[in-house]
């Protein structure tokens, strides 16, 4: 196993790999870093998480209009309910990720 150090929107990650794998990971490290940056331009600061999350969702994006493959349309609209359960345990997430991080720094 070889350990490389990638950089994705300014942070600093080692991750492991397979021995030879190295320079296809950076490549994808590289795209998921430029796609990070993207969201942080266009949305201001953002949490680690969310970061990673809207680098995840524009690369996706991504990929659907190259393969062309159009999503259907919901069906029914979201529940506001959920809508807003979902939006408070995402919050209480980044609380916790934002208290473990400054623990670990800390440490």
């Amino acid at each position: 196993m070889a350990e490389i150090a990638i950089e994705i929107a300014g942070r600093q990650y080692k991750v492991a790999c397979r021995d030879g794998e190295e320079q296809n990971l950076r490549h994808a490290a590289e795209m998921v870093d430029a796609k990070g940056r993207e969201a942080l331009a266009g949305l201001g600061a953002l949490s680690e998480g969310r970061t990673l999350l809207f680098a995840s969702l524009l690369l996706a994006d991504q990929l659907i209009e190259k393969r062309g493959v159009v999503s259907p349309p919901p069906s029914m609209p979201p529940d506001p309910q959920v809508v807003r359960r979902v939006d408070a345990l995402a919050e209480r997430l980044e609380l916790l990720a934002a208290k473990l991080e400054k623990e670990v720094a800390s440490a």
